[in-house]
């Protein structure tokens, strides 16, 4: 029987993922595309367009296959509304999306006996709610692997929908996270994403992420690699940016900044005034050369002014952000903003994120660019038509031109020969 994973939204949700996936495969499964007979749909809730894309998905699942299973965070709100997408549609929330990890094995049990899918998922019962059971030791990745250290979220940012489902923030012990790294070392892994809902939160009331990345360093050895999926600004300390100077932390990061405008980020409620971003990126900087830093923008918030829009479109120029995803000001039911008074004209708001798009594009191009002729690392990942490709230290994807052969996962250093396409030329 085959298997399909769908995934929206996050690093997070890509991980889990993954790990429903390999759950299923060590189980005997088989790994099937869009029309395999069992389809696990991994949803978000962070714009309309991401619940609307799911909704589609869903029913497009369920034309072809035998069973549709969601989860997430959109299926942690929107219960009943999914429900009603299909027949065969079963749905699992953020509570229950830990027992998903034992649902393989208990189908095959049960399809064995004769059961019909349908009936075994819905007769299935786990109580495992630990968010920390996606521990990246309990699968397996060809290149990386994703470790989560914290989940929820204690911000209430006036327009997120992912707080109200995910709940107040939890931290994985810092000893625990020492020792699942270790372990993901010792499975001869060059490379850890650290990943949560929102990770500069972990411990933030103790000695924060700073101080557990320390703790990492201490233990890890000279050939680990490790990678932030998101900061979020308002606990990011000298602490722990000071821990950047260490040449085992990639040179690449990525900052949701919403907006330049303090005025904005006020109205919205985030923690954080944009001068405190602008100090960060010139840490970063000056840790790392020429590290490749993103950012979320969210295009047309409430309040925002034409004045407003170009402080953001200007700070983004000036910084020269390698890549800024942009969203579109999407309102959201049960948030403080939904029905606000003070919301931007569709009409405007498009057209800001368009132009927000364009910009980006350039800083892309212009990164992209200067990158030629520069030393860098990279992590081996797939073959595909005789030729291998990675991903670099500052998150390119590449191809390895080599005379010798390289092995998948490795971790190599080499030096960029062409920008366009990517290629990293290894010296032996």
């Amino acid at each position: 029987m085959r298997v399909f994973v769908y995934t929206l939204g996050c690093r997070l949700n890509q991980c889990e993922s993954e790990a429903l996936m390999d759950s299923f495969l060590k189980a005997g499964f088989e790994k099937g595309d869009g029309k395999a007979d069992i389809v696990i749909v991994n949803t978000c809730t962070v714009t309309s367009k991401a619940e609307q894309k799911a909704r589609r998905m869903i029913r497009l699942f369920s034309k072809s296959a035998a069973a549709v299973i969601v989860t997430g965070c959109y299926a942690e709100l929107d219960r009943d509304e999914i429900l009603k997408l299909g027949e065969h549609v079963h749905v699992y929330g953020l509570k229950e999306k830990a027992g998903l990890l034992n649902l393989a094995s208990y189908l095959k049990t049960s399809l064995l006996s004769g059961l019909d899918v349908n009936e075994a998922i819905r007769n299935f019962r786990d109580s495992s709610a630990d968010p920390f059971i996606f521990d990246a030791s309990s699968f397996s990745f060809h290149s990386r692997a994703f470790l989560k250290i914290q989940d929820g979220c204690d911000n209430s940012c006036s327009y997120c929908r992912t707080t109200i489902a995910r709940g107040p923030s939890v931290s994985l012990p810092a000893s625990e996270v020492v020792r699942r790294a270790k372990e993901i070392e010792a499975m001869g892994m060059h490379e850890i994403m650290l990943t949560g809902v929102n990770l500069t939160m972990y411990d933030h009331e103790g000695g924060g992420l700073g101080k557990l990345v320390e703790s990492l360093l201490d233990a890890l050895g000279p050939d680990m690699r490790i990678r932030f999926s998101s900061l979020e600004a308002d606990h990011v300390d000298d602490r722990l940016l000071s821990s950047f100077s260490d040449s085992r932390i990639f040179p690449h990061f990525h900052l949701p900044i919403q907006s330049a405008s303090n005025k904005v980020l006020e109205r919205v409620n985030r923690k954080y005034t944009i001068e405190h971003v602008e100090y960060i990126i010139g840490k970063m900087r000056e840790y790392k050369d020429d590290p490749f830093i993103a950012c979320d923008i969210i295009a047309g918030l409430p309040s925002e002014s034409e004045e407003d829009f170009m402080v953001t479109y200007s700070f983004l120029e000036r910084m020269e952000f390698s890549k800024f995803h942009v969203f579109p000001y999407s309102p959201r039911e049960g948030t403080a903003l939904w029905g606000a008074r003070d919301s931007i004209e569709e009409r405007i708001r498009d057209e800001r994120a368009e132009k927000l798009r364009k910009l980006s594009e350039i800083h892309s191009r212009r990164y992209i660019a200067r990158q030629y002729g520069k030393e860098v690392e990279i992590i081996a990942e797939k073959e595909k038509g005789g030729r291998i490709y990675g991903t670099t230290g500052n998150y390119l994807k590449a191809e390895i031109v080599s005379h010798m052969p390289v092995k998948e996962g490795a971790l190599l250093s080499g030096r960029i020969t062409s920008v366009y396409p990517l290629e990293v030329s290894l010296a032996y």
